[in-house]
């Protein structure tokens, strides 16, 4: 089950990055579940990963190797987390790097491991490693869909983007894939993503862009409110088609490769909501007129991850009450009832304390009745916004995450 129709986008190959894929029988046989992706000598990278206390043992080798050598190679497997199984979780981690370094004839340090699946579950590494020769023998260029589909977990389908942008008077290429579904929240949700570009991109500006692009999509969606041990998102810059650096990020190069960038994270970030486990619908939530953008966030916060907003968003019941009552409760000091507005899309529901007086519950039927639709906010104490994205609470959610490990 997931919101609107399956799609595959126009692919623009990124030059300097090559994907592999294989079949390991992680945790099923004669399925592609390991994937490599090859990273040209010179390319920078920067990435970002869960802030859960308990992050999966991969994540620890991929953050310190992130700082200790420049990135060659990438090695994700799905079927299994790997998280929450100390010494031999990470040993496992590290084994699967040396094997890869090995074979690629580069240092340990510059292969970056990540894992996706069940928490709890030590990762056979041997058949992992295994499955290298062959995952680097099959790589190219144009591997991105299936590498798309071999990270999957509970996804229905497979997420990719691609853009391609003008900066410095070269045609510069941005694509990305993603997966996640289920255990999605600010603060990375359960999710692996990974966008290259053949821009050339200094460290600390790709840094700085990475970070600020993830906070603008990745930790903008919420399907369940739980945070993931293993999510991880990398940010590729290989600079085999530029004919200059971008090392000003104030500069017009810095902005339209931003841009661009900013655009294929939040794709895949939608994708990821539409794609949430169980949903119906992908909503927009927008709150404005906030005294800081925390405050707004918290009122978005309160709104997506409330269960009894969840629940009337799958039912398309226009139970304003609800959304009002999360508005309430999300700490905002000295709110001004009789000043906040809310609307479905443009129907007005409520206005100075209460129902509006123009509004008609079959003009709020129409609206959630839709697969698409926008809880917009006005608090109307400041000058700030922001926007989420969240799905509704379905009973096949709860299907899926009961019968998750069986």
């Amino acid at each position: 089950m997931a919101v609107g129709k399956e799609s595959w986008p126009e692919v623009f190959p990124v030059a300097g990055v090559s994907l592999g894929v294989a079949a390991a029988g992680i945790k099923y046989p004669d399925r592609y579940d390991t994937v490599v992706i090859d990273i040209c000598d010179g390319a920078t990278v920067a990435g970002v990963f869960t802030q859960n206390a308990f992050c999966a043992e991969p994540v620890k080798v991929a953050r310190a190797h992130l700082k200790q050598s420049n990135t060659r190679l990438l090695v994700i497997n799905s079927g299994n987390a790997n998280a929450c199984t100390g010494a031999a979780g990470y040993e496992a981690a590290i084994k699967t790097c040396l094997a890869a370094a090995e074979l690629k004839r580069v240092t340990p340090e510059s292969v970056l491991p990540f894992s996706t699946g069940v928490i709890g579950e030590l990762l056979p590494a041997d058949k992992l490693i295994n499955a290298l020769p062959a995952a680097l023998g099959a790589c190219r260029e144009d591997n991105w869909l299936t590498a798309a589909k071999a990270i999957m977990t509970t996804d229905t389908r497979p997420k990719g983007a691609s853009r391609q942008v003008e900066v410095g008077g070269d045609i510069i290429s941005i694509t990305g894939i993603a997966k996640g579904a289920g255990m999605i929240n600010p603060n990375m949700g359960t999710m692996l993503g990974y966008v290259a570009t053949d821009a050339a991109i200094a460290q600390d500006v790709l840094e700085k862009i990475s970070l600020e692009c993830a906070q603008k999509s990745f930790n903008r969606i919420t399907i369940d409110g739980d945070t993931s041990t293993n999510d991880s998102c990398i940010l590729i810059a290989t600079g085999a088609k530029a004919s200059s650096k971008i090392t000003d990020s104030h500069s017009e190069e810095y902005l339209a490769i931003k841009e661009a960038i900013l655009d294929v994270y939040q794709s895949l970030a939608l994708q990821i909501v539409e794609d949430g486990e169980g949903a119906t619908k992908c909503v927009e939530v927008y709150v404005r007129g906030g005294a800081s953008a925390q405050e707004s966030l918290d009122v978005a916060y309160a709104i997506a991850h409330s269960p009894l907003v969840k629940t009337a968003m799958f039912a398309s019941d226009p139970n304003w009450g609800r959304i009002v009552a999360a508005i309430g409760y999300a700490g905002i000091q000295d709110l001004n009832v009789e000043g906040v507005r809310v609307w479905l899309d443009d129907v007005l529901l409520v206005e100075k304390g209460g129902r509006a007086s123009s509004y008609t519950e079959e003009a709020g039927q129409t609206v959630v009745s839709k697969e698409r639709y926008q809880i917009q906010v006005d608090l109307a104490r400041g000058n700030f916004d922001e926007v989420l994205w969240t799905t509704d609470l379905s009973h096949e959610y709860i299907r899926i995450n009961a019968e998750y490990r069986s």
